[in-house]
């Protein structure tokens, strides 16, 4: 079973309400491109808060983002993976918030594992789970949760995910190694792990930057045997649209894992 899936390696809007613009251009372009999924980088509506000034919003705008999402999901018969931020009370969420192709809220993935930079501003989530939409089944990571916390992507995969999205964002400081390719030996090891969590997994895994000029990192999907099956050119604006063989995900790696409670430790 082929599925068509897009990955949104697109520019960081000056404020949020060019962002919110920008999402909705690139849900419209994935749906002529009969994608069935088109997954954005985390924060991208709002924007990410660390490091960055111009992020100005309240509930209320973000209310009004994620009805538009949802109207444009719907007009272009594509869901969506919205990298964003919410509420709980008085605690800001990173989150993924995923909208069926119908335009209905399929729900949220919370990032559950803040980065160290991002505890004050951020709030954990708690709690993991899985999509549906249509033939596949999917779970969400969040940039560092996914690069530094392997388990995040064997339990999405254990409980059925054929592909798990990976939103991320990044913050460029200074003059760092360009890639001459993807997982550049002289690069850093971040594109070495999404080689290893599908493969250590045996389920593809996508994951997804901003267009950002300097980045050491790309949008890209990765096959379950973990050879990688596309990427985006670094920095470009762009959606990178790739078809997945759900057939080849079958979590089969993950699924081999034995629980602690049946292994012997010898002293």
């Amino acid at each position: 079973m082929n599925v068509r899936i897009a990955l949104a390696n697109v520019r960081v809007g000056k404020d949020s309400k060019e962002s919110l613009d920008i999402a909705l251009e690139t849900i419209a372009q994935a749906g002529s491109l009969e994608a069935a999924i088109v997954c954005f980088p985390e924060s991208f509506v709002p924007g990410y808060r660390i490091g960055n000034t111009r992020v100005e919003c309240d509930i209320n705008f973000l209310e009004r983002a994620w009805s538009a999402v949802d109207q444009a999901a719907r007009k272009a018969r594509i869901a969506v993976i919205l990298g964003t931020e919410r509420q709980d009370g008085d605690r800001r969420v990173i989150s993924a918030r995923v909208t069926n192709s119908d335009g209905e809220l399929l729900g949220f993935q919370d990032k559950v594992q803040l980065d160290p930079s991002e505890e004050g501003v951020y709030s954990p989530g708690s709690e993991r789970r899985v999509f549906q939409c249509g033939d596949m089944t999917f779970g969400i990571v969040i940039c560092h949760e996914g690069w530094r916390y392997p388990e995040t992507v064997r339990s999405a995969a254990r409980s059925g995910a054929q592909i798990v999205f990976h939103p991320h964002t990044e913050l460029v400081e200074g003059a760092g190694v360009q890639p001459s390719g993807f997982a550049d030996p002289l690069n850093s090891f971040h594109e070495k792990a999404a080689l290893c969590r599908a493969a250590e997994n045996t389920c593809y895994f996508a994951t997804v930057n901003n267009a950002i000029h300097g980045a050491s990192t790309t949008s890209a999907v990765v096959s379950p045997d973990g050879t990688l099956l596309a990427h985006h050119p670094y920095g470009q604006h762009g959606l990178l649209v790739s078809d997945i063989d759900l057939s080849k995900a079958t979590g089969f790696l993950a699924h081999r894992l034995k629980s602690a409670s049946s292994l012997h430790i010898a002293n």
